[in-house]
């Protein structure tokens, strides 16, 4: 689709302040948590910076958020580094996230990502040119049922095969929003080609009410 550019060397940009919409959303969020509990806001107040900012967190808006729960700015560092979930490069409007821990990797997910590097002519951890797409690899997306998983935003895709993730690429680069949730149709996480459990024990209970009424 495009060239890569380079994530390094980017600006730092030198203050952050939060919009007032977002600062109400944070004086809400503040006040769920007990008094001289409020450091435990941090990951949700970082979230809202990190939306606010783009999709990244640089190192002011963390300065903004330690300074609004009066929190050590290092232990505001600490929680944002350590959390994948927390971006601290610039990324593009679509964030791919491919999950490739274990039950995903054995589920193709490896074909995923050559796929999105393939597709959008980037590498992991890289963005395309136009600002539109980033590739990443997170560990554990939390739906190993359903791999391989990839998350876009804040929008899960599930039993993802390559010409799954071509569709949807292709979609976003349209400016469309593709349908999350599993690519093959199936409900929830039940198995493939549907539930068996719940029909079985229906198919036994009837017979036996069969047997009964005969008896």
């Amino acid at each position: 689709m495009s060239a890569p550019a380079s994530d390094h060397g980017h600006a730092e940009p030198t203050s952050f302040t939060f919009t007032p919409e977002n600062l109400e959303l944070a004086k809400r969020i503040i006040a769920k948590y007990p008094q001289g509990k409020q450091a435990s806001a941090c990951m949700p107040l970082l979230d809202v910076a990190q939306r606010q900012n783009g999709g990244w967190l640089p190192r002011v808006a963390m300065d903004a958020v330690a300074d609004l729960l009066g929190m050590p700015r290092i232990r505001v560092y600490e929680v944002a580094t350590f959390y994948t979930m927390y971006n601290k490069n610039p990324v593009g409007r679509h964030h791919i996230q491919v999950c490739t821990t274990t039950p995903c990797w054995l589920r193709g997910s490896d074909d995923i990502v050559h796929t999105c590097k393939k597709k959008l002519g980037i590498e992991v951890g890289e963005t395309t040119a136009d600002g539109q797409f980033t590739l990443g690899e997170v560990e554990c997306s939390g739906a190993c049922v359903n791999a391989p998983v990839v998350q876009i935003g804040d929008d899960y895709y599930e039993d993802v095969a390559p010409e799954h993730m071509e569709r949807i690429l292709d979609a976003l680069a349209r400016g469309e929003t593709p349908k999350p949730g599993s690519q093959t149709g199936r409900q929830s996480s039940e198995p493939v080609g549907g539930p068996t459990t719940l029909k079985a024990f229906t198919t036994a209970q009837a017979d036996a009410n069969t047997a009964q009424a005969d008896d």
